[in-house]
């Protein structure tokens, strides 16, 4: 069977926002409308991968007026935790099905398109959560050189509702024990959709068959890349920004350099950069900075070393909420003062990631619970009469990093592990003073070494020390000891919103913790933390 590309370019409309000349760039746009499924943004992720740009928004911000502003070439339903059988649960707009570009549905997806199209839902006594096969029994664009007709794939499901009637115009063309609808297709109307979730590992070629709707179907050209995104935003930047100028928190963070570099190829000397070393940075941090963003790029920058403030502010606290509180605030203090000297901005640039706007704008909120205060500083903006300048927004944490190498960042910073706004205050348990600090810096020092030497930094998502508040007896020569214990902290994630432990070999460890009992006076204990997140955070406090 032959499948015809349904890709169609419909009438555009003029965004809202502010996007220079991306109708050029980035022509081929695809929406994902969010259900409210904890996996929405992996789906972002791997058309990303693919070469198309896309942005995930909630079902309720959907209109026919947002749709023609967007101008996607097609349109993915996310999954979600909703019944459509239950009353007033999440829908996609009319406008969606009427709009004239291909539709995939995932999951939920699938199941409100169904619902809404004419045919039937229901609850099933048969419900698959995990690991599944599909048996593919027709022919399908969205299979076509991947799956064949008569095979059985694996997939991954999550779902206690199925299709049981398919509306005017569907087929089925894959079926598993649970769902008997498990793929179908509507292909004079280049709609799609499966019960199964392609965009998660588990499915094994789930990321070829969205490339097949989004690429084969939809027509995507697959030509998004960091060279185009890079020359976009230096021309949004340029609009908005004008003849103003822009203040920027450096950290020393991938984050906040990318940004730094980025806007200060888009309007050089309007840029003032202002970096507040707390007293808490890692080993030589402070210098790596200043070396790199004043001496190398020439950027203009203000180094506060504010060490001795936040050190007298935190005397005696051990509270690791009332720690980050106080960080957060003489942070805030630090930076408007130091704005103020440089003669103020128009501008406040921030390093505001994707996933960051998905959470702000999703229809069901944040979290529920408050696990602890973020990691990163907040509250400048609404302390500081400044509008906000934030190039990242539209970016997932590994596309900023490729950002960083386009724009020729040291891969030293582009490679970073994420390091926490407080800083080693938090791999601290307890109260806080300069001889822990020294102590903490220089077994994290050794045990980042280790890693790099033995050629693992790439390959763990983040690692760390932590200096304990215990003491135990040791014997180091012929004399008794009584120090300090370390934990050392290696994880592994693609996101930070789940992760295990490293699996590290015996040997390393032993090499690690021997060369920190030698070489750190203070320390005579190493452990190795193997929680996982969940029931643990990455971070101990």
């Amino acid at each position: 069977m032959m499948f015809r590309s349904c890709a169609r370019r419909p009438t555009t409309g003029r965004r809202s926002d502010l996007r220079v000349a991306e109708d050029v760039i980035m022509s081929d746009r695809i929406l994902i409308i969010d259900f409210g499924s904890q996996v929405t943004q992996l789906i972002a992720r791997r058309v990303r991968e693919s070469g198309v740009y896309c942005e995930v928004h909630p079902f309720n911000k959907v209109t026919g007026e947002s749709l023609a502003a967007f101008a996607p070439k097609a349109i993915i339903l996310s999954g979600g935790p909703a019944s459509v059988l239950d009353i007033d649960t999440p829908r996609a707009a009319d406008e969606v099905f009427d709009f004239g570009v291909p539709v995939l549905g995932i999951c939920y997806g699938q199941q409100t398109m169904v619902e809404q199209l004419g045919g039937e839902v229901q609850t099933s006594d048969h419900r698959e959560f995990g690991r599944a096969q599909v048996r593919v029994t027709e022919e399908c664009a969205i299979f076509d050189g991947i799956w064949h007709v008569g095979a059985e794939e694996q997939v991954w499901m999550s779902h206690g509702d199925r299709v049981v009637r398919l509306p005017e115009g569907f087929r089925v063309v894959g079926t598993s024990d649970g769902a008997p609808y498990a793929a179908i297709a509507n292909d004079e109307r280049c709609f799609y959709a499966v019960q199964f979730h392609p965009e998660v590992v588990h499915t094994p070629h789930g990321a070829e068959l969205l490339k097949n709707f989004t690429h084969g179907v939809a027509g995507c050209r697959g030509d998004w890349t960091m060279a185009a995104f890079r020359e976009q935003e230096i021309a949004k930047v340029r609009k908005q920004v004008g003849d103003g100028r822009v203040i920027c928190g450096l950290s020393g963070g991938v984050d906040s350099s990318v940004v730094a570099v980025l806007l200060h190829e888009a309007i050089g000397d309007q840029l003032t950069c202002v970096f507040v070393d707390t007293g808490m940075m890692r080993m030589g941090e402070a210098d790596e900075v200043v070396k790199l963003f004043r001496d190398h790029y020439n950027i203009s920058l203000v180094h506060r070393d504010a060490t001795d403030l936040f050190l007298g502010k935190l005397d005696g606290v051990s509270d690791p909420e009332q720690k980050r509180k106080i960080i957060g605030a003489t942070f805030i203090d630090v930076f408007d003062e130091e704005a103020n000297n440089v003669g103020g901005a128009d501008f406040l640039a921030q390093g505001t990631l994707y996933p960051d706007v998905i959470e702000s704008v999703s229809f069901h909120g944040g979290p529920s619970v408050t696990i602890k205060s973020h990691h990163n500083v907040g509250g400048l903006p609404e302390r500081m009469n400044m509008a906000l300048v934030e190039p990242l927004r539209e970016l997932f944490k590994d596309e900023v990093r490729e950002l960083g190498r386009e724009l020729g960042l040291p891969e030293s910073f582009v490679g970073r592990h994420p390091f926490p706004g407080p800083g080693l205050a938090i791999r601290m348990p307890g109260d806080i003073t300069r001889e822990k600090l020294d102590i903490l810096r220089k077994a994290d020092a050794i045990y980042l070494e280790e890693i790099r030497n033995a050629g693992l930094y790439d390959k763990i998502w983040q690692a760390f020390a932590v200096l304990l508040p215990v003491q135990t007896v040791g014997v180091m020569g012929d004399a008794r000891t009584y120090d300090n214990v370390c934990a050392l902290r290696a994880v592994t994630s693609t996101d930070g919103m789940t992760a295990d432990f490293y699996h590290y070999d015996m040997e390393f460890l032993g090499r690690a913790a021997n060369r920190i009992i030698n070489e750190v006076r203070g320390i005579n204990r190493v452990v190795y933390d193997i929680t996982s997140k969940p029931p643990g955070t990455i971070e101990w406090e």
